[in-house]
């Protein structure tokens, strides 16, 4: 018996409306409704974040690829993972007072200079660790121009390269949050700059391995290299970013 769409009244023949794409059962909003609601919306295992994330340590590269090509419908939407997991990122290390980034710059040197320049530091690295959700994302279209500069004969479009960043950015801060017990455990001592370089060594790694998955299309050599020239282009760009966010503190100190 054919049903009427509860949201547009068109006339539905099997599981979905043709038109709005809404299912045929609806059922009624509790507890039950809810949870299930939570369960696909951010939680589902076959079709949500933790069966990406699995995609994105397992077989990155083809995963991603998938994904550009049209096969999405398991994955969880690159974007809002990023925004949760950039989220969690943030809370965490905001809530546990730990500033990776501040203890990964050192300065040396007294005198007036070294203390304005030291408070500076200080106030941009907190302002980037407050705003990380943000950072995050203005990351993804710098990474996006590397790759789209170093692959460029891949194919993608800038847009593809965007949402590949995406995932990339989201597999970069995903070992940033499983990684935050080691941070907690050394924080505020000699043993937490070692150890942040220790993961971020492990973070650029398993990117390179990724985009030489991915971009299968060139020779194992020139996967390498390009990938390697896409790391230099980004910390050049970021650099001069934070160079750019010094100055401005440094300025209003």
């Amino acid at each position: 018996m054919n049903k009427k769409c509860l949201n547009c009244n068109a006339t539905v023949t099997g599981k979905y409306c043709s038109t709005c794409g809404q299912a045929a059962d609806t059922h009624r909003i509790n507890w039950h409704f809810l949870l299930h609601d939570l369960q696909h919306g951010i939680l589902h295992i076959d079709k949500g974040i933790f069966f990406t994330l699995k995609e994105l340590f397992t077989r990155p590269g083809n995963s991603i690829r998938e994904y550009v090509s049209g096969k999405r419908v398991r994955h969880f939407k690159p974007f809002s993972m990023i925004l949760i997991l950039a989220g969690i990122y943030g809370f965490i290390t905001h809530y546990l007072h730990i500033n990776i980034l501040a203890n990964n710059i050192q300065i040396t040197g007294d005198g007036e200079q070294a203390i304005k320049f030291k408070a500076s530091v200080e106030q941009a690295t907190e302002w980037m660790q407050n705003h990380y959700a943000i950072l995050s994302l203005l990351q993804i279209p710098v990474f996006a121009c590397a790759t789209y500069i170093c692959f460029k004969k891949s194919g993608y479009n800038y847009m593809e390269h965007v949402v590949i960043n995406t995932f990339l950015t989201a597999q970069k801060l995903f070992i940033h949050i499983a990684a935050m017990p080691i941070y907690y455990l050394t924080n505020n001592t000699d043993s937490l700059r070692p150890a942040s370089r220790i993961i971020d060594i492990t973070g650029f790694i398993i990117f390179i391995l990724s985009l030489m998955q991915l971009f299968n299309q060139f020779s194992l050599f020139q996967r390498f290299i390009r990938s390697w020239l896409t790391l230099m282009i980004t910390f050049g760009f970021l650099f001069i970013l934070i160079l750019i966010l010094f100055r401005y503190f440094s300025s209003n100190i």
